[in-house]
């Protein structure tokens, strides 16, 4: 029977790399049923929403998703898609794993990195509980925040704006139990938790409480705590001795960017959003609107979210298989894109679209 997933095209450069990754996943032999979806910036103005109820009730009823990039506007405009999702269908997991493949250009190819992050996807400052510079209701926030301070800040209605940081003993156990969880099932032996504790004590300190009682539950996985300036600093000097690390949302956000970072960069960083009833696959990285069309970009880390996607779905030989095309082909360095290339005008460099057919020809 074939497996029933939603497939969201998105915008910007998102058509491409759907399509790429949908060449790939079937080339695997995997029997699926895809549900073609919009959302995005490109919808907005035919249906007047970046989001359509039809794409919400077709994840309603596959409960899986493998989602193109989508473009989020950066300070004004509609709120991100990607958050949106994760709220609606109770994805409070994001696991993005960040691997070195021999082949990928980085600075850190002499050291075999093999991270997971695992981030919070419901709470903290993404959250969206914030309040408008000049607005009333930021004037009277402001006015109590100062007013039960012991420090006499002089502030202007007009200058503030403020961001609420909900961090709560149920999300913050849950997050961290499904961390120790996924170590225990991929043979994995340490988990680090992530936080600011030394500073926000009734957030972060909360947060870090909860990760030290659930340690206690999984004896047989190393357990430890990192404050996140420190982590950052940890991660670029000895990325070695990490294994999977879990993080309240910002942080998490953050430091996946950053472990990407160390294996070659977004490009080869795939990500999954996982719930109890539904799960949404996507690269980290975003929809890189000035190359929509152009056949131009690295579509390794959504192909690599449908190995996530397939995992998901129990098809273990078909994801491993995939996972080992997109090696070999990173590996040779020929049918690649630009910017997997020593020269990034390199004009052996391939498009999206030849790099997906070089990985179907791995699969055979």
């Amino acid at each position: 029977m074939a497996h029933q997933v939603t497939l969201i095209r998105g915008d910007g450069t998102g058509p491409d790399l759907a399509e790429a990754a949908r060449r790939c996943i079937d080339a695997t032999g995997v029997k699926i049923d895809w549900d073609v979806q919009e959302a995005g910036v490109d919808i907005m103005a035919k249906a007047g929403t970046p989001l359509p109820e039809e794409t919400l009730k077709s994840i309603r009823r596959t409960r899986c998703a493998l989602k193109a990039p989508i473009t989020t506007p950066v300070g004004t405009g509609f709120r991100s898609i990607n958050v949106h999702l994760r709220h609606e269908f109770h994805l409070f997991a994001c696991v993005r794993p960040c691997k070195y493949y021999p082949g990928v250009r980085t600075l850190y190819s002499h050291i075999p990195i093999d991270l997971v992050i695992v981030r919070e996807n419901t709470e903290d400052l993404y959250s969206g509980v914030e309040f408008e510079a000049g607005q009333p209701s930021t004037g009277e926030l402001i006015d109590t925040i100062n007013r039960l301070s012991e420090r006499k800040i002089k502030t202007g209605r007009e200058e503030t704006g403020v961001s609420i940081k909900p961090l709560s003993v149920s999300a913050s156990e849950r997050i961290v139990r499904y961390a120790f969880q996924y170590a225990r099932d991929n043979g994995r032996k340490k988990v680090s938790a992530v936080h600011k504790a030394n500073i926000m004590k009734f957030t972060d300190g909360l947060y870090l409480a909860a990760a030290r009682k659930v340690a206690r539950e999984f004896p047989d996985i190393e357990f430890e705590d990192r404050i996140v300036d420190n982590m950052c600093m940890q991660l670029v000097q000895k990325p070695e001795l990490y294994d999977v690390m879990v993080l309240p949302n910002l942080y998490g956000d953050i430091l996946s960017d950053l472990a990407a970072g160390l294996v070659g960069g977004l490009g080869v960083a795939p990500g999954a959003n996982i719930g109890l009833d539904a799960a949404i696959f996507e690269a980290t990285h975003g929809s890189a609107p000035k190359y929509a069309g152009q056949n131009k970009v690295n579509p390794t880390a959504v192909i690599l979210s449908g190995m996530l996607m397939l995992r998901h779905l129990k098809e273990f030989d078909a994801a491993d298989r995939l996972e080992k095309a997109v090696a070999a082909v990173i590996a040779e360095g020929r049918d690649v894109t630009y910017d997997m290339k020593a020269d990034r005008d390199d004009p052996t460099a391939v498009g999206t679209r030849e790099m997906a057919a070089a990985i179907c020809r791995k699969l055979g």
